[in-house]
């Protein structure tokens, strides 16, 4: 089992930053693809951005040049810096992890950018 807990959510302005970020515990594996996803209500949960164990990361078009994942295995931590917010990026942020075809939810943290 894998334990996740994302942090730094909250109310924003829009153009301001935010700093999410995912703490995994539990039966943390060497092999990995961790990420960031987001939800609004009455839609589908999307994928924001993708860091994999080997280094390669992948973000959806409408973050490209404003957020920037990344990761202190040290601290088995992933990070989401979010820059030029949008009040189109408010929703629930979910980090992931999955192992192979194993895949754990964090409960989520709520972003909100104001106009």
């Amino acid at each position: 089992q894998v334990q996740l807990v994302e942090s730094g959510g909250g109310l924003v302005q829009a153009g301001g930053s935010l700093r999410l970020s995912c703490a995994a515990s539990g039966s943390v594996s060497s092999l990995n693809v961790m990420g960031w996803y987001r939800q609004v209500p009455g839609k589908e949960r999307e994928l924001v951005a993708s860091l994999a164990s080997n280094g390669t990361t992948s973000s959806a078009d409408f973050v490209k040049g404003r957020f920037t994942i990344s990761s202190d295995n040290a601290k088995n931590t992933m990070y989401l810096q979010m820059n030029s917010l949008k009040p189109e990026d408010t929703a629930v942020y979910y980090c992931s992890y999955r192992h192979f075809q194993y895949l754990w939810w964090g409960p989520g943290t709520q972003v909100t950018v104001s106009s």
